[in-house]
């Protein structure tokens, strides 16, 4: 709370991750028993990774930092991203699984894949983006969007 205000007047845009969170994806989702740095690590570049895919790929809605901040952010002070992701599969599982747009769309707005301690169904989205890689239909994510939105 002290750097709040620093990070406040500092930042366009700020991701939050905490470690809480994260040690309890690793020890809830992932199935490590015990996580140290180098999976927390892995674990926020991969969905890094995830988040700057619309910027470094081409794609139906390509973007840059500055679109997405003037897309998210309607107040500049409300500039605070909760960070949602999927999928989070444990290691040994079935890796090279297709997986539904509805079954992403309710993982990334799951509790237990918030990168932030906290329950996204406890609260309102001000504004939301949802970035899917692959053969993906449009239509079926704009209908789980609007499922989501209408909640």
């Amino acid at each position: 709370s002290l750097s709040m205000q620093n990070v406040s007047s500092a930042f366009s845009t700020s991701w939050w991750m905490e470690s809480v969170a994260l040690y309890d994806i690793c020890h809830n989702t992932l199935k490590i028993k015990s996580p140290g740095y180098d999976k927390l690590n892995s674990l926020v570049a991969l969905v890094m990774s995830g988040i700057t895919t619309c910027l470094r790929f081409p794609g139906q809605l390509n973007s840059d930092l500055r679109k997405l901040a003037v897309n998210m952010i309607p107040f500049p002070r409300l500039h605070f991203f909760c960070v949602g992701f999927a999928p989070l599969i444990a290691e040994g599982t079935s890796r090279y699984r297709t997986f539904s747009v509805t079954e992403l769309t309710t993982q990334m707005f799951d509790s237990n894949n918030m990168m932030t301690a906290c329950d996204p169904r406890h609260g309102r989205y001000l504004t939301a983006a949802a970035v899917f890689r692959g053969r993906i239909s449009m239509k079926d994510v704009e209908e789980q969007m609007s499922l989501i939105q209408h909640r």
